[in-house]
């Protein structure tokens, strides 16, 4: 029997019923059954295939407007008897499609690549201890621990829980946390919803833990059924919606000056059809058909240079955004500093240090309930160190925890309810001014005082409490009461007794002084937004480099009613936030995000998923939560701000290759067109034969392959560089002039002057044209002087090689294109129009950044 047949209901059996019929038990399966039903079910995932396999790849090549415009415009060359015209057309489309196709493969075998270094863990119990493995290897029957964060890898019936709220949006849409328990649920027509003791794949656990059996993996989830049916639409980029804006002007564009060449070659009596294929021909000449795939090629390969920064993007699109952060939210711990704290000291409110405070700590960590030494919570892990060390661990043998309140953001602070020889004990532990909220006595050297815990005394250890954060300590506050009862509420916090203060330590990383110079050098605002106090936030940020004053100092009790207005202003002029709630994060990236800059957030908590949502690229690190991995677009594999830098910079090279291919493109292209538009009034022929502009187009674009690889300046490196049309307007329109003038200073004289035939000037301008785009590459890839900027040996390989090419089409005379030797005089009319065009360009681009950066 299929031990996951769907039709089993598992939700209305008890726990021991359903063990059996998934023949596991509670301490899990054996690593010899795992295999064997690994066999049996499969990898524990979603995919169906790659969708992106390379038949797809390939079909895609054919379903562009422009491939389906060239096929009809051979199947028309065809009709009017010009077979050579027509299979030369098809060929170009077939080379040009199958050059794609190999870039395009390359890159997606890339993806996969980085795909595979990001892994989702699970909490799993196998031969009978509990081991974290990958989700990939979850099977039915498998016994899982799920805590605060988790996605849950698997469709799970819960057989113990405590206080566990699940977000199932996923499933049903429903924003509010769903209550779970393991209970049985009456009935066999239950909705999901309904399903109290199951918990589904994909899912988070948003407070609380639970233990459950998986009952079900892959496709046979709920999310995979889904998941088979509806394919989830992908946010677009900041660069994607500009990439989109811009293909829209240049349709137009193509259309208009289509159409207006269409008509005037009708006009001026050169054959409708002959017209018709020359304007389509000229359509798909000037039109960047291949920027998708230069898009795709560039990205892969500056994924893969992230990644061997140890920057893994999960999204390819994102890539020009991280490049293009201004302004980086994030956290000090674990990324300002090593997120590895120690416990300097443990003392009552007389400064002594106190045995019995460490043993109350190290009852209240996360980790008691967890079954495991401190759980994920890195002070809890300290205080256990600490024990340890001390061997107070044996002194915690005779308690029991009997219920937990877990830590929230509202209250600041966390209670476990321990059962002990002389009774119950209700202990509390959180932020200083959390604990003194609830506490009414106070404890002195062990001896209790009955007696009021007065303001002025708590202003006295709050003071204590801002002095050694000053000195960067990080402090925690513990207290207790006795408690009676068998069960404990947030509620019952109260009039306890205030035992001490924790003092931990959580030094900067060596990297970070550096890291944070770098960042300012790229030209990005650093923001700390911290849930820590203000004054250790204060302390850390400056000792690590950070420079503010203290009124660019905001905390979270100054935002909690301000209006938008006052909001959007704070988060806009500080620089350091402490004590913020995940709602204040989330609301200040947005408010970032409004006022148009590019926002990347670095977060790796349950409490930052929803601003890592909200950030145009969303940041966490490989050890961060699932649901903060599931969240991002990158994941760093060492959370280290000098990781996180030279990512920024590999994606700012990125995104500045893919603008050398735009701005070179258009340059030429509207060249060109703007060429033909006026050659075409007083030329008695079409300039180009079809078969030639697609040839001039697919040669001069193999250069451009290799901007992916090129070199880019330093100083286009130290400020981020944003999208802006209106720059690539003006760019097209000066040097599209730039490059229609020294087109006619060819054309001119070989018609009116030398009054050379057709298919000699149709030879010279073909050569002219496409050894121009390719030398201008060298111009336009670089602000500087063309000779102070480097490309790279692949750029200037491809462009020699090319140009070789062009220059043999005409030497050797190849007749398919109706190619002929040119005369010696033609050859050097081209060469000085080269020289001179190139030098030309050289001084315009000077002119053209300064008058464009000054905004004039």
């Amino acid at each position: 029997m299929d031990i996951t047949d769907t039709e089993t209901v598992w939700w209305n059996k008890v726990k021991e019923e359903v063990l059996q019929l998934l023949s596991s038990k509670e301490n899990g399966l054996s690593s010899d059954e795992v295999k064997a039903r690994l066999k049996i079910y499969g990898e524990n995932t979603i995919s169906k295939g790659n969708k992106n396999n390379a038949l797809n790849i390939l079909l895609s090549q054919f379903k562009n407007w422009l491939t389906l415009i060239l096929i009809f415009a051979a199947i028309v060359s065809f009709a009017r008897g010009e077979h050579i015209d027509s299979v030369v057309i098809l060929s170009l489309v077939i080379l040009s499609s199958f050059f794609g196709f190999v870039q395009e493969y390359k890159a997606e075998k890339t993806l996969l690549k980085l795909k595979k270094l990001i892994k989702h863990k699970a909490s799993v119990y196998r031969d009978g201890r509990i081991v974290q493995v990958d989700s990939a290897q979850i099977v039915p029957g498998d016994i899982v621990e799920l805590v605060i964060g988790d996605i849950v890898p698997a469709d799970i019936r819960l057989i113990g829980s405590e206080e566990l709220l699940l977000n199932e949006s996923v499933l049903t849409g429903e924003s509010m946390p769903v209550e779970k328990d393991h209970e049985a649920v009456i009935g066999k027509d239950v909705m999901i919803s309904d399903m109290k003791n199951m918990v589904f794949m994909g899912t988070s656990v948003f407070q609380g833990n639970g233990i459950g059996v998986v009952t079900a993996t892959g496709l046979k989830t709920q999310f995979g059924k889904i998941a088979e049916s509806v394919k989830s639409p992908e946010t677009k980029t900041e660069f994607q919606s500009q990439i989109d804006n811009f293909s829209k002007f240049l349709f137009k564009v193509i259309v208009l000056m289509t159409v207006f060449i269409f008509v005037s070659n009708v006009a001026l009596d050169k054959g409708v059809s002959d017209s018709f294929l020359f304007a389509i021909a000229l359509a798909v000449g000037i039109a960047p058909e291949m920027l998708p795939a230069i898009i795709t090629v560039t990205l892969s390969q500056g994924a893969m240079r992230m990644a061997k920064k140890k920057v893994v993007v999960k999204r390819l699109s994102s890539v020009e955004d991280f490049g293009n952060i201004d302004t980086l939210c994030m956290d000090k711990t674990g990324t300002i500093t090593k997120g590895i704290f120690s416990l300097h000291d443990y003392i009552d409110a007389g400064d002594t240090r106190d045995d019995q405070l460490l043993i109350y700590a190290l009852i209240c960590t996360s980790g008691i309930s967890q079954h495991s030494e401190g759980g994920s919570n890195p002070t809890d892990i300290a205080i256990w160190q600490s024990a340890m060390s001390q061997k107070f661990r044996k002194k915690v043998k005779g308690y029991k925890i009997l219920d937990e309140n877990e830590f929230d953001y509202d209250r600041k602070r966390m209670s476990v309810l321990a059962k002990m020889d002389e009774g119950n004990l209700l202990i509390s532990k959180g932020a200083p001014e959390a604990i003194l909220d609830v506490t009414k006595y106070i404890t002195i050297s062990n001896k209790q005082r009955s007696v009021v815990f007065n303001t002025k005394k708590k202003a006295e250890i709050l003071e204590k409490v801002r002095g050694y954060e000053s000195r960067g300590y990080r402090v925690i506050a513990v207290a207790m009461k006795e408690f009676n009862e068998s069960d404990a509420f947030p509620e019952d916090e109260k009039n306890m007794i205030f035992m001490g203060l924790l003092l931990f330590k959580d030094p900067i990383k060596e990297t970070t002084v550096s890291a944070i110079k770098r960042f300012l050098d790229l030209g990005i605002n650093l923001k700390v937004i911290s849930g820590d106090s203000e004054t250790v936030t204060k302390s850390i940020s400056r000792e690590a480099g950070i420079v503010f004053n203290d009124d660019q100092v905001v905390t979270g009790e100054m935002l909690k009613d301000v209006n938008d207005a006052d909001f959007m202003e704070y988060s806009r002029s500080g620089v350091v936030f402490a004590r913020l709630t995940p709602d204040q994060k989330y609301r200040i990236i947005r408010s970032l995000n409004y006022e148009g800059h590019i926002v990347g957030f670095l977060g790796d908590g349950v409490n930052d998923v929803s601003a890592l949502k909200e950030a145009d690229v969303g940041i966490t690190v490989e050890g961060g939560s699932d649901i903060a991995k599931e969240a991002s677009d990158i994941i760093l594999l060492e959370k280290d701000l000098k990781v996180l830098v030279d990512g920024i910079e590999a994606g700012r090279k990125t995104y500045g290759n893919v603008m050398k291919y735009i701005l070179n493109t258009i340059s030429a292209n509207y060249g060109n067109m703007f060429t033909v538009a006026i050659s075409s009034l007083f030329l008695k022929f079409i300039p180009l034969l079809p078969s030639q502009i697609l040839l001039n187009n697919f040669i001069s674009d193999i250069p451009l392959f290799a901007v992916a690889t090129d070199n880019v300046d330093s100083g286009f490196m130290k400020k981020p560089n944003k999208w802006n049309l209106g720059y690539i307007k003006n760019f097209m329109i000066t040097y599209g002039f730039v490059s229609t003038f020294f087109d006619m200073l060819l054309i001119l004289p070989m018609v009116y002057v030398f009054k050379v035939n057709t298919e000699v000037f149709r030879t010279a301008w073909f050569v002219e044209s496409s050894i121009s785009e390719m030398l201008v590459t060298f111009v336009i890839r670089t602000k500087l002087p063309f000779y102070k900027s480097r490309p790279s040996n692949w750029l200037l390989g491809l462009s020699g090689i090319s140009i070789v090419i062009v220059i043999l089409m005409s030497v050797l005379e190849i007749g398919v294109f109706d190619f002929v030797r040119l005369p010696y005089f033609v050859w050097v009319l081209i060469f000085f129009d080269l020289i001179a065009y190139f030098f030309v360009t050289e001084i315009v681009k000077k002119r053209f950044f300064r008058r464009f950066e000054s905004g004039k």
